[in-house]
């Protein structure tokens, strides 16, 4: 290796450790190789909706992010993704917050991309849910299985349609699900009406297990300050159905203040619960990457008081 091609690593290593100093995400690029380092810094005062829930401190999110992608020739690219997450309740020493939370390498074909490795699946991309903290069920995708370790995705844009495919195989050491698993999602936007779309079947594997099939829709219309939303999804998990539904109206006052209002209705088996919430965000002026937000919430389940949080986001 040349002396100057071991100035650069070292230089771009010495930029990763600095990185959170600066707002500058890239931290090398050449004609061939970016790499990109960002993160998502978010720590917030919380009482949690609940029977007898006290004030804490919580780490959600705290992510570094890596990313690099070599050019190969004019249709294609390879790329590599490494993302660390420190997500934890402040005052909870006894856990060890760091983990690995995305870890996957890929072929962009001409703008179809082939991944695999540690990664969402494609039913993760579903859902119009707008709280920071939700205390019951985003949708039935998340409740059942959003990701893995050994998931293979494909991307690719046609158009106006945005289509997603993906797979967890069958490995035992799968996060969030040990299991198998096919996922679609498709979206496509048509003049402020934003429609979506996904399916997933899915097994545990484990010994008498059925599949179980996910399949939800969703749709949002921007009327320019004011979007409204709505998502449903549903679960056939062979004895019972499980569904969730999300209604959410967003409006923004101003580039600096928008706000946003949700109701939750998920039901399994003969649990049901309506969750509410509403937040605001301020994003400073001049820096669109430093917010701060408050969300109150509560659901209707027995014996449970409203629940608030504050806190402050940094992005880079």
């Amino acid at each position: 290796m040349t002396f100057a091609r071991k100035s650069s690593l070292a230089l771009a290593v010495l930029a990763c450790s600095i990185a959170a100093q600066t707002n500058a995400a890239t931290i090398y690029s050449n004609d061939k190789v970016t790499y990109n380092v960002k993160g998502d810094f978010q720590i917030q005062l919380r009482k949690k909706a609940g029977n007898d829930q006290k004030l804490d401190v919580e780490f959600d999110d705290l992510e570094l992010k890596n990313s690099i992608v070599y050019k190969i020739d004019e249709q294609l690219s390879a790329f590599g993704q490494l993302d660390f997450s420190f997500d934890s309740e402040g005052n909870d020493q006894s856990k060890d917050s760091s983990k690995l939370e995305e870890a996957y390498v890929g072929l962009d074909f001409d703008g179809t991309r082939v991944s695999i490795g540690r990664q969402n699946l494609a039913g993760d991309e579903f859902g119009v849910e707008a709280a920071y903290e939700t205390h019951t069920a985003e949708d039935r995708f998340e409740q059942v299985a959003d990701k893995g370790d050994d998931v293979i995705r494909v991307e690719t844009q046609l158009g106006q349609v945005t289509l997603i495919g993906s797979a967890l195989v069958g490995a035992e050491t799968s996060n969030n699900a040990a299991g198998e698993a096919i996922d679609l999602f498709a979206s496509t936007d048509l003049s402020g009406l934003k429609l979506a779309a996904a399916y997933q079947n899915y097994n545990d594997n484990l010994p008498g297990s059925e599949d179980q099939q996910t399949w939800g829709v969703s749709a949002a219309y921007n009327f320019g300050s004011l979007k409204l939303a709505a998502d449903y999804s549903t679960t056939d998990t062979g004895s019972q159905d499980a569904e969730v539904t999300n209604l959410v109206a967003s409006y923004k006052f101003s580039d600096q203040v928008k706000t946003s209002v949700g109701v939750v209705w998920s039901e399994e088996g003969n649990n049901d619960a309506q969750e509410w919430y509403a937040n605001a965000t301020y994003t400073f002026a001049g820096q669109k990457n430093v917010s701060l937000f408050a969300e109150i919430a509560d659901t209707d389940e027995t014996d449970v008081s409203l629940g608030y949080m504050t806190g402050l986001q940094i992005k880079f």
